[in-house]
């Protein structure tokens, strides 16, 4: 559970170039089993942001366990020289983690945090802790990308980065959602393939909406609600906020989806969050290769079930789908417990860096 005060987060100190910044891997080291993006998103820190990679015992080391990794997110936000802290990428345990955090030490010291996925378990703490996160960016996905970065994804990043204030989000006029095996060296060789995307689909656009953000990937907040982690005793703290979701790489049945949102309905929660931004759904995966007509209706079939979700529990809840947040390419970063303003009747969203 959270901290029976729950303080309103604020926006940590940011980096400037030359600073060192923390690169940790609080869900799982794949570094060790995929080394090129890895060393690709170090170059790309040290090059194009100007910023020095601080690594630690299990950056680049799978199996550790939840004690160790928190041991270096304690290392990583109590040093001084160090200014940010960047998730190296996912996994699929992180919430074992939080229980070996320190809060008191975490809140004493806070630093910019980026990461998704998995690392949803870490920016709901950082919310708790009274901390702005950053929700996006990884050293293997994002700065990794073969080729070059995404425009997008590298000015979104770079403001967040360093640039406190107002950023206007603009929607993807290309996307990509399909990888290619990082054990494979033509992977790195060339750009990867884009397709046209369609813009920001709107639902229930006629208001503004400002408030701070909460939220994340939507299997990680489903199993935070299970185990009763990082989610506020009192709802109300949650009243006004703008809700983030987006799905993983492992592609949730548009059922499952509905479920875990019918869930957090019947929690009282839903209703809470008078807009929410819905991340493109990624469609295809190196397990599931969906073409082009089976990525179209799993999209169509999500968004429904979010829709069906939205009916019951928040009727008056103002949605945007296809936001880049997520698990495709390109990805803009959302503050995360900063604040987001969503403008239905202008068709933009502003966030806070």
């Amino acid at each position: 559970m959270t901290h029976p005060q729950t303080p309103v987060p604020v926006y940590p100190p940011k980096p400037v170039p030359g600073d060192r910044i923390a690169v940790v891997s609080p869900s799982g080291g794949l570094c060790e089993l995929f080394p090129a993006p890895y060393e690709l998103g170090l170059e790309r820190l040290r090059k194009d942001f100007g910023l020095e990679p601080v690594e630690y015992p299990t950056s680049r080391r799978l199996g550790t366990g939840p004690q160790e990794r928190a041991d270096d997110l304690h290392a990583a936000f109590a040093d001084p020289t160090v200014k940010a802290v960047i998730a190296s990428i996912g996994g699929d345990d992180q919430i074992t983690v939080l229980p070996y955090l320190d809060r008191e030490l975490i809140r004493a010291h806070p630093k910019p945090f980026f990461g998704y996925s998995d690392n949803t378990n870490l920016l709901a703490y950082l919310w708790n802790t009274g901390v702005v996160g950053f929700h996006g960016g990884s050293v293997m996905v994002e700065l990794g990308r073969p080729g070059a970065m995404d425009p997008l994804t590298e000015r979104s990043l770079r403001a967040a980065l360093f640039e406190p204030g107002p950023y206007e989000l603009r929607p993807a006029e290309r996307y990509r959602d399909v990888d290619r095996s990082w054990d494979d060296p033509a992977t790195f060789a060339c750009e990867p393939e884009t397709w046209p995307a369609d813009g920001w689909i709107w639902h229930q656009g006629e208001r503004v909406v400002e408030g701070r953000s909460w939220g994340g990937s939507v299997e990680i907040l489903s199993w935070l609600l299970m185990a009763d982690r990082e989610i506020a005793a009192d709802l109300s703290v949650y009243d006004d906020c703008v809700l983030l979701l987006e799905t993983s790489e492992e592609l949730p049945p548009a059922e499952d989806v509905f479920r875990i949102l019918r869930n957090m309905g019947e929690r009282g929660l839903l209703r809470r969050f008078p807009a929410l931004l819905m991340g493109r759904a990624k469609a295809w995966s190196l397990q599931v290769h969906n073409d082009a007509e089976q990525k179209a209706r799993y999209a169509r079939e999500q968004r429904e079930a979010v829709l069906r979700a939205l009916g019951t529990y928040a009727p008056e809840t103002m949605a945007v789908f296809d936001v880049d947040l997520g698990h495709t390419d390109p990805q803009q970063v959302i503050p995360y417990g900063g604040t987001v303003r969503v403008d239905g009747p202008g068709r933009r969203i502003t966030v806070t860096y």
